[in-house]
């Protein structure tokens, strides 16, 4: 973290990890849990699925989120679940509670900015594309390439010359 600049760790929890948020918090490192979809842990969980849709999975998923609070997380992420799993886990923990894709009941929301911006393949069915910079980027590339092919590009004002007698 010092190296690096960073201020917090984020962590993609499970049960697994309520100890190491534990031992990090009581080293001093800031913690903030990730419950629900984890990206990283994908292949594990069945794919980009959502989350916490029976009661039993919501349950499993707010006593998880409870537990990372009381190992001393000082917020959670909460993603792909069910918008009444994202507004029980912000209504019942004391932290701030971030939602991607978990309804609008939560403390505050997020979005991969790939997915913000246009730029991803696909968008996530909690995501919106606010742009469409793949599309732009696109578009520049085939107007840069089209330039250099055809001799535009570059031009004398892209050029400089010292005068050099080679």
């Amino acid at each position: 973290m010092k190296e690096a600049g960073g201020h917090a760790v984020k962590i993609e929890s499970g049960p697994h990890t309520v100890e190491l948020t534990e031992a990090m918090t009581n080293l001093g490192i800031p913690v903030m849990a990730h419950v629900g979809l984890t990206p990283q842990h994908v292949h594990g969980v069945g794919g980009y699925t959502r989350q916490g849709t029976t009661a039993e999975h919501a349950a499993k998923l707010l006593d998880l989120a409870r537990a990372h609070e009381e190992a001393g997380a000082f917020s959670m992420v909460i993603e792909h679940v069910p918008r009444e799993v994202g507004a029980a886990a912000s209504d019942e923990l004391d932290i701030p509670v971030i939602g991607i894709g978990a309804g609008p009941d939560t403390d505050g929301q997020v979005l991969v900015v790939d997915d913000a911006v246009g730029l991803s393949d696909r968008i996530p069915p909690f995501a919106e594309a606010f742009g469409d910079v793949r599309a732009e980027m696109q578009s520049a590339i085939e107007r840069y390439r089209d330039a250099v092919e055809s001799g535009e590009f570059p031009g004398e004002e892209h050029s400089h010359s010292e005068g050099l007698d080679l």
